[in-house]
Order: structure tokens, then sequence, then C-alpha cells
């Protein structure tokens, strides 16, 4: 790919699989979502609008497998953007590097937050006197992750370890939750109940209701470049980078239609739960007791740490290699690699830092932090679609590397890019009626204030400087740089 080599390769395959598994985490994306779409759609959306919206996630997830194969480097989409463009590389590879890296920021900073949130709700259970405040989840969201950001200075093969035990804390704690739902509960709703609709997002077409509910699905599948961007860490990154993809989209969305199905059926007083401040922790108190609820929601906490700890690992490796090309200010700085632990761990506190600004507006307002994170989704999912659409693009000027979908490559890209351009819309459409203050969607907003930046920065000086990823030389010239 043109770079000396100076990360070490002690991502074995399925440490490669379980970062993206963990980033998808469907326990932290169901649990923080559900209530939505108990509103948006109800039962009948979020069971058949989980396996739609899966299959397109697929489709997505392949057509970027089939990239990676191509390009296994930690620049992961804003370098495999640059080589594909025919024509403006760096402007190409700038525009999905820029939405990457916010995204991905987002992503950590709602991550933490969602887990502060859930550790609030956690503490108010045990001690009913305690009240959470915006203060109170600011600090503890802090704390997540700055511990976050210790795990990942301190060598690779920690993450890897902390990333392989939180594989089998989501499935261990996915049997345990689903196994007790099933069990536990006195009544469970009858079979017919997932075709039951329900709107009250206070739009009157139940069309547009039951199309917001799809964004359910579309928020927990987020994350699944975190294999693309651990490539140059990963031993036989050309086919085990693609299958990590391809495994971890497949794994969460069956193991998560399983805890949906849990879930929705023990629904009790539907008005009642889907009215509660945290629908799916309602569900747990009305079926399991309290004593069983506390014990799960521990599970549900610890999926959301693992979460944001992968989602930064992933982060910091974008950053690193963004840096590595002079994307970003005081690039020598971020893409510098400690020898002691061969990790880039000013690239890690980079990334914390940026987090720790995105929170700060919690402080005052949940709605304002609300917005600012709202392009984590939207920002993701639209870099994820320029390789994609590039390499439909090239045509058969695109050389595929091992893995490859051959002739399915062309219908399978395209209904991965328009799938994201009508999910992305949906995210930036009203999601609630009467649209006030705190009801309105700002991630239109969020993405036009980065688009605007990064166009302003562009003009200004980085079209100067910035000509896409970078070569260091011929391979043999390359190897002779190695620094392991």
């Amino acid at each position: 790919m043109g770079y000396p080599r100076k990360l070490t390769r002690r991502f074995q395959a399925f440490d490669n699989f379980a970062i993206s598994f963990t980033i998808i985490n469907i326990l932290s994306g169901i649990f923080s979502s559900f209530g939505f779409g108990m509103n948006a759609g109800g039962p009948r959306i979020l069971v058949f609008g989980w396996i739609g919206v899966c299959v397109m996630v697929l489709c997505i997830g392949a057509a970027m497998a089939e990239v990676a194969s191509a390009y296994p480097t930690s620049g992961a989409l804003y370098f495999s953007a640059g080589k594909l463009a025919k024509r403006h590389k760096g402007a190409w590879s700038w525009y999905t590097g820029w939405l990457n890296f916010v995204g991905q920021i987002g992503g950590t900073a709602a991550t933490g937050y969602a887990a502060a949130t859930f550790i609030q709700a956690l503490i108010a259970l045990q001690w009913s006197s305690y009240t959470p405040t915006a203060h109170q989840t600011v600090l503890i969201t802090a704390l997540i992750i700055v511990v976050q950001g210790l795990a990942n200075t301190y060598t690779v093969q920690l993450v890897a370890v902390l990333n392989r035990i939180s594989v089998w804390w989501l499935l261990i704690g996915l049997v345990v939750i689903v196994s007790t739902l099933i069990v536990m509960p006195a009544d469970h709703q009858s079979a017919s109940f997932v075709t039951h609709f329900v709107n009250n997002t206070g739009f009157t077409n139940g069309l547009y209701g039951g199309m917001l509910g799809l964004l359910v699905t579309s928020w927990t599948f987020t994350g699944f470049d975190g294999s693309f961007h651990m490539s140059e860490e990963t031993v036989r990154a050309t086919v085990n980078a693609p299958r990590g993809i391809i495994r971890s989209i497949g794994y969460s969305a069956i193991t998560g239609l399983v805890l949906m199905l849990a879930l929705v059926y023990s629904i009790g007083d539907y008005d009642k739960v889907a009215s509660s401040s945290a629908p799916p922790v309602q569900i747990l108190i009305d079926g399991l007791g309290m004593g069983w609820a506390k014990a799960m929601l521990l599970v549900v906490i610890g999926a959301m740490l693992f979460c944001g700890l992968a989602n930064l690992t992933s982060n910091t490796r974008q950053i690193f290699a963004f840096s590595r090309d002079g994307a970003m200010p005081g690039s020598r700085l971020w893409h510098s690699v400690s020898p002691r632990t061969r990790t880039p761990v000013k690239a890690v506190w980079l990334a914390v830092a940026c987090s720790l600004v995105l929170i700060v507006p919690g402080w005052w307002s949940h709605t304002a932090f609300t917005a600012i994170v709202s392009v984590n989704v939207v920002g993701l999912f639209l870099a994820y679609a320029v390789p994609v659409f590039l390499r439909l693009r090239l045509g058969e000027e695109f050389r595929p590397g091992p893995w490859n979908l051959g002739r399915w490559s062309r219908p399978v890209g395209w209904l991965a890019v328009i799938w994201i351009l009508l999910s992305s819309i949906l995210f930036m459409l009203p999601q609630a009626s009467p649209i006030t203050v705190d009801t309105f969607n700002y991630a239109p907003i969020a993405l036009a204030v980065v688009l605007i930046v990064a166009t302003a920065w562009w003009f200004a000086t980085a079209r100067r400087r910035f000509q896409g990823p970078v070569s260091y030389g011929r391979p043999d010239e390359v190897a002779a740089m190695d620094l392991i």
C-alpha cells in the first residue's frame, strides 16, 4: 500500500471480527433505541424492519469488504476513496476522511453518554433518593472515555484481549437476558402481536411513522468499518478484514433478532412501557422483578463500555492513518507510534480529547449534546458510501483483492449506495411532531456545519498540500523503512 509498517500484526481473524461485533453491539444499540421503535411503528417495524434493514446493511458490509480486501490499510475508507477516484483524488479522500473522523468521534461520545445514562438508571433503581442530573451524566461520561483511553494506551494486545472478552460478554449476556425473558414473565404476548403497528410520532401518516422506525436498526449497525481500520494490525488482512466485516454484521443480525423478539413478546402494558423513560428497563422490571432487572442492566452497561472501547480503538487508527497522509493539523504528532507499546498513543488521546469536547454541551442541555453527536450515523454511512460508489464508477478497472463478490459486485454495490442515501435522508427528517426546540432533528444542521468547515478548510489551504494517500516509495524502499 506504499507505507512503512509501524503497527504490530497481533490481531488474529477472531480479534478483527471482535472489534466490529463489539462496536455494532446489539445490546447497546437495541436497548438505547428500542423505545423510539415502540412509538415509531411498534412491533411490526421493530421485528420486520430489523430483518429488512439487516439485509441492506449486509449489502453495505459486503461492498465495503470487497474494497477492504483490495486496500487493507488503517486509512480504510478515505484511503480507498483516494485510490479509487479517477479525478480529484485529494478532494474525495479529504471529505471521506473527515466524515469518517467526525462520525467516529461522535460515536465514542454518544456511546459513553449512553453508558453513563444507564449507569445512573441502575443507581436510581438501587437508591430511590438518587436523582440523575446533566452535570453528573457529563462527568461520568468523561470518566468512562478517559479510562477507555488508558486501556487503548497500553499495547494492542490488551485491546485484543478485551475485545475477545467483549464477544463472550455479549453472547453470554444475550443468552441470559433472552432466557430469563422467556422463562420468568408470567405472561407473554400472543404470536400475532408481532404484526401490531403503533404510530405515536405525532405525524398522522402511518407510513412515515413506520419508516422512521427503521432507524432503530440503522442506529445499531454502525462501526463495522472497525475491521477495515484494524487491517494493518491483522494477520492475512486481505482475507480476515473483509471476513470480520461480514461475520460481525451477520452474527449481529441473527442475535439481534432473537433479542428483539424476546423484548417484544415480553411487553406487558404497551402504553405504560412506551411512555417510560427507558422502555427496555421497564420491560425487565415488569417481567423479571427489580432484582433481576438490575442484574440484566449490569450486563447491558458492560456491553456499552466494551462498545465504547472498541469504537475508540477504531477511531484512533483512522486518526493515525489520516495524519500519516498529512490531512490533520499537527499530523506529525498524531501519526507517531510509541516505541514501548507500538501503538499510536498520541492519536488515542486526541480522540479522547475530541470526544470530551463533544460532551461539554451536555453540561447545559441534553438537546445540545444530541444535536452535536447526531452527525455520528449520517457521517459514518456517507463515508461508507463514497468508496463503494467510486469502486462502481471505476467499473472493470477495479482490481479486486482475494475476497470479492465476483459478478454480484455491481448489484450489491448499487443496493448499498441507494440504501445509504435513503436512510441518510430518513435520519435528517423530523422524527417527532409537533416540532419544537427539544424535538427538532439537528442532524442536517450538524452535517452541514461539518461539510461547511471541511469545504472552507479545503479551499483555504488543504487542496494545496493534501493530494490524497501518500506513497513512501517503491515496495523495496518501503520495506527498508519498516521499524519492526
